[in-house]
């Protein structure tokens, strides 16, 4: 059958004829079975099919010197503001496309990598050092059954978490799905192993009181093994609906229904638990206010310039040497003292000034060199923008400038999104690490509760190949929510939404303020959504968060409570 190409009205004919030649090279989705046959296919220039929001951002190359035409030749049909005004809010939830649907390959492929990760993940264990060795069978067998616990949690992270580096990414357009998730498998992969935290305290997130539990070495055992089951459980089952949660609300929630029940009221401390349960609002609301200024920045400075392509390629080297300076010098150990780390991390600054200008004038300096020929043209349509407000609602350009100004924000949320993975991988990996490494050493005769447990390095690198295997068999679910569900993203809106997360967390954490980095991407992706207009957010979308967010640490609690118990009965008859 060869649907017939109908159009709503005659006024768009010559739009809809430029977005189907300018758009020739999508991959369209392969769901056809979902469109009767004897309908015809109406094809909408600005409208696509509900299903086909990930398959869309497929581009057939995927080198990153052309990752934008589809997007910018979209807009272009009728400008940005255009999109947006004829944009129709999907109302149904979108199908989740399978993992062979995803990273459009065939069903043996997709089958065939599942199988190798989970051999591995069966088969790793028996050479790491961390299993005992010299030790009876018993405490090898309990070993090896501690660090499938600890994959178990870390694939969750991994199919979770992750998407709070990539999915904004893919959701623009900036990365396909399928470079998203083997840049973040590397790039997570090498966080865990090389930036992970080396030494970790038994009780994580100073949530649980120490003292309560010294002499009661096999119930803290379980309890560590039940606080990841129940994290891993309430993470998968998130992730298969496709709500991003908080990988640490999870632990904490975990480890808190443990301390509750067998510790008593004593054995956590409440105010910690308070400052974890602020952060649900306060995380969201700060994103989503410093993003939408951050969009309107752009708006205001970028598209309303008598050049808007030549203000992006000027903007974006100062704006990657401030983040790149500021990130370098509070996240990285460069030096003991100011006058040592300082200048490293200016240096840092200025090297990565350095890469994004030569990249942007490499990759799109034909396109500079036309906008310059037609900055008169410019400056004409943009004569009307010269007293307007912040706030005020500006047109997007349209054309080439349209096109450089997609193509520099998405070479700058393709950088964000790598420094986002690699730190992702450094920091959170201790969610299932932490735990992992305290009941092994429990386990092996090692330090009880109130010590410092030592992090070996094959537990390290199996806590970032969970990260990686999560990602790769279920990271799209949780990418697709924050892509494309909340509100519809751009290579500008992404940036500002992944800028405006990572500089919130970044200076929260150094203030020793209550803040999610999960809670705050999707905050920061609303913020964006709202700029646009209040109906540009998809309330049933924010609303399935909401709850989940509400209902992890009871689950967590009530999971933990009843694996411990199981645990315990267990381990009766083993000891």
């Amino acid at each position: 059958m060869t649907p017939s190409c109908c159009f709503s009205s005659s006024r768009h004919a010559a739009t809809a004829e430029a977005f189907l030649l300018h758009n020739y090279h999508l991959h369209l989705p392969r769901q056809r079975s979902a469109i009767p046959k004897k309908e015809s296919l109406f094809l909408k220039p600005l409208n696509p099919p509900p299903n086909s929001s990930l398959f869309l951002l497929r581009l057939k190359t995927s080198k990153l010197s052309h990752p934008f035409a589809s997007i910018s030749s979209f807009a272009e049909a009728d400008g940005e503001e255009g999109h947006q005004a004829k944009e129709e809010i999907n109302k149904k939830e979108d199908k989740l496309p399978g993992m062979a649907q995803a990273f459009n390959i065939s069903s043996r492929t997709a089958s065939a990598i599942s199988i190798c990760i989970a051999l591995a993940a069966l088969s790793l264990p028996l050479f790491m050092k961390s299993l005992g060795m010299g030790l009876s069978l018993k405490t090898k067998l309990l070993s090896y059954a501690t660090l499938l616990f600890g994959f178990y949690m870390a694939w969750n992270i991994g199919a979770n978490d992750v998407a709070n580096a990539m999915g904004t990414s893919v959701g623009s357009g900036a990365l396909t799905l399928r470079q998203a998730v083997l840049t973040a498998a590397v790039l997570e992969f090498s966080g865990a192993l090389l930036m992970g935290t080396h030494v970790t305290s038994t009780m994580q997130k100073g949530i649980l009181v120490a003292n309560v539990f010294q002499g009661k070495d096999t119930l803290l055992f379980a309890g560590l093994l039940s606080s990841l089951a129940a994290a891993g459980t309430w993470l998968q089952v998130a992730s298969f609906y496709g709500w991003p949660v908080s990988t640490t609300h999870c632990i904490v929630g975990s480890m808190v229904g443990f301390g509750l029940v067998y510790g008593g009221p004593g054995a956590v401390f409440w105010s910690s638990l308070a400052r974890v349960t602020s952060s649900w609002v306060i995380s969201p609301l700060v994103g989503a206010m410093v993003s939408f200024l951050v969009y309107k920045c752009i708006r205001r400075f970028v598209y309303s310039a008598p050049n808007p392509g030549q203000a992006a390629a000027a903007a974006a080297p100062i704006a990657v040497f401030v983040g790149v300076t500021a990130i370098s010098f509070a996240a990285f150990p460069l030096g003991n003292s100011l006058s040592s780390a300082l200048p490293k991390a200016l240096a840092y600054g200025v090297a990565g000034a350095f890469l994004v200008y030569r990249i942007i004038h490499k990759q799109l300096g034909h396109l500079l060199a036309q906008s310059n020929l037609s900055q008169s043209e410019a400056k004409e349509d943009t004569i009307h923008h010269k007293n307007i407000g912040f706030l005020s609602d500006i047109a997007g350009p349209k054309g080439t400038q349209l096109e450089i100004v997609y193509g520099v924000f998405g070479y700058m949320q393709v950088l964000s999104a790598c420094f986002m993975s690699f730190a992702h991988g450094g920091n959170d990996v201790s969610n299932a690490i932490g735990p992992l490494a305290a009941a092994l050493s429990i386990l092996q005769g090692g330090t009880t509760s109130g010590s410092e447990i030592v992090i070996p390095l094959d537990v390290l690198a199996w806590g970032g190949f969970g990260i990686v295997a999560g990602l790769l068999i279920w990271g799209y679910r949780v990418i697709a929510t924050i892509g494309k569900k909340i509100t519809e993203l751009t290579p500008t809106r992404g940036f500002a939404a992944e800028f405006a997360a990572a500089s919130v967390v970044l200076f929260a954490s150094k203030l020793g303020l209550p803040i999610s980095a999960t809670h705050t991407l999707v905050g920061a992706v609303m913020g964006v959504g709202f700029a646009r207009g209040f109906n540009s957010v998809r309330s049933e979308t924010v609303r399935e968060i909401v709850v989940s967010w509400a209902v992890t640490i009871p689950v967590g609690a009530l999971l933990s409570v009843f694996y411990t118990w199981t645990l315990t009965k267990l381990l009766s008859y083993m000891l």
